[in-house]
C-alpha cells in the first residue's frame, strides 16, 4: 500500500496542476476548512441549519459556504474529486466562468430547497430537531449536479462493463445507494440524501432551461427530459406529470415556454425557430443537409473540370482561324491569271507548292 501512495499523490498533484484557478481555489478552500474543523465546529457556523437559515436569524452566507465544509477525510476526497472531475470533463466545454456559475447555482439552490424541506417537515411533525439538529454541508449537492451535467454531455459513456452501466444511469444509481445507506443506518442523517437530490434537481433545471450557450439557452432534447432519469417502465407517467407541472409554471409565468432552435448550418448562417423541433433531430437533419449540399457541390466541381463539346468546337475554330491567314496570303501571291485548279487544290502540300512556283511581281 505504501508503494502506491507516492504514485497516487503524484497523479493527484499533476491533475490538480492542469486545472483552472476556479478548481484550485475550491479545492484549497475545502482543505483549509477541513483543517479548521479540528478546532472549530465548521458545520454549525458554515453549514445550512434550517432553523437559522430563515427569520429571525437569516444565516444567508451558509447557502454559499456549506458546499466546502467537510468533517471527514473521505468527505474531503469526495468533494475535491468531484470538483476536479468537473474541471476535467465539463470545464473544457463550458469555461471556468460557467463552471463557477454552475457551482454557485447548484449549491445555493440545494441549500435553500433542503432548508425549506426540513422547515415543512417541522410544520408537519413539530419536531425541533428538524430545525436545529440538521446540518446540510459537503459534496453531495454538487455531486448530484455534476452527475446530471455528465449525463447531458457524456450519457452514452460506459462506466462499468460487467454489469454494463452507462453514465446516464449514474444519477439514479447514486441516489439509490444513498437511500440504501440511509435505510441501513450507515448515514447519520438524511441531510446528505436531501442535499444530493436537490442538487441534482437544481442542476437539471439550470441546464434544461437557463444555461446560455452558442445555440441559445437551455437543452430541450428528449434524452435530457426529466422522465429520462427514471426507469423506462415509469417514464410515461413521470413525463406526463412533469409536463403538467411545467405547463402550470408557464401559465403562472414562473417559467417561460421554450422555443427550440433549428440551426440550418448553411453558409448564410440561417437559424429557424420552431416550437416543436427536437434539437437532436435537428442536428441529424442538419448533418444530412450538409452532406447533400457537399455532394451537389462536388458534382458541380467535377462537371466544371471537364470541357464541354462547345468548348472543343470553339478551340477547333480558333485553330482554323490561325491557319487561314497563311492560306489566304498564299492565294494572294499567286498570279492573277493563274488557273483555278491550283486555287481549289486541297491539302497543305499543294498550297505550299503553288506559293513556291508563283512568280514575283516587278
Amino acid at each position: 500500500m505504501n508503494r502506491y501512495l507516492p504514485v497516487a499523490r503524484q497523479h493527484f498533484l499533476g491533475a490538480l496542476a492542469n486545472t483552472s484557478v476556479v478548481v484550485k481555489s475550491i479545492s484549497a478552500i475545502v482543505l483549509l476548512l477541513y483543517l479548521l474543523s479540528w478546532a472549530v465546529d465548521t458545520p454549525y457556523a458554515l453549514g445550512v441549519t434550517p432553523g437559522y437559515l430563515f427569520p429571525p436569524n437569516f444565516w444567508i452566507w451558509t447557502l454559499v459556504t456549506h458546499a466546502v465544509v467537510e468533517q471527514h477525510v473521505w468527505g474531503v476526497a469526495a468533494n475535491v474529486g468531484t470538483v476536479m472531475a468537473c474541471g476535467r470533463l465539463l470545464e473544457p466545454l463550458w469555461g471556468a466562468l460557467e463552471l463557477l456559475i454552475f457551482f454557485t447555482v447548484v449549491n445555493i439552490s440545494a441549500g435553500l430547497l433542503a432548508g425549506l424541506s426540513y422547515l415543512l417537515t417541522y410544520v408537519v411533525t413539530f419536531d425541533l430537531d428538524y430545525l436545529f439538529a440538521v446540518r446540510v454541508h459537503g459534496a453531495p449537492a454538487f455531486l448530484g449536479g455534476v452527475l446530471v451535467a455528465l449525463k447531458q454531455t457524456m450519457g452514452d459513456t460506459t462506466v462499468l462493463r460487467v454489469p454494463q452501466v452507462r453514465l446516464k444511469a449514474a444519477p439514479a444509481l447514486v441516489l439509490l445507494c444513498l437511500s440504501l445507506l440511509r435505510l441501513s443506518g450507515l448515514l447519520e442523517s438524511a441531510a446528505s440524501l436531501a442535499a444530493y437530490s436537490f442538487g441534482a434537481l437544481a442542476g437539471w433545471v439550470y441546464l434544461r432551461f437557463y444555461q446560455r450557450h452558442s445555440r441559445g439557452r437551455g437543452d430541450m432534447s428528449d434524452h435530457f427530459a426529466f422522465a429520462s432519469f427514471f426507469p423506462e417502465v415509469v417514464q410515461p407517467v413521470v413525463g406526463l406529470l412533469a409536463g403538467l407541472v411545467h405547463a402550470a409554471l408557464v401559465k403562472i409565468k414562473v417559467c417561460r415556454k421554450m422555443v427550440k432552435r433549428y440551426d440550418v448550418g448553411a453558409p448564410s448562417s440561417i437559424t429557424i425557430s420552431l416550437p416543436g423541433t427536437d434539437p437532436q433531430d435537428a442536428e441529424r437533419r442538419r448533418q444530412l443537409a450538409l452532406k447533400a449540399l457537399n455532394e451537389r457541390l462536388k458534382k458541380v466541381e467535377d462537371q466544371s473540370t471537364w470541357p464541354s463539346m462547345d468548348d472543343e468546337e470553339e478551340d477547333n475554330e480558333d485553330e482554323v482561324r490561325t491557319d487561314t491567314p497563311l492560306l489566304s496570303g498564299q492565294e494572294r501571291t499567286s498570279p492573277a491569271g493563274g488557273s483555278s485548279g491550283s486555287q481549289n487544290t486541297t491539302g497543305q502540300e499543294s498550297s505550299i507548292i503553288s506559293f513556291e512556283d508563283a512568280p514575283s511581281r516587278s
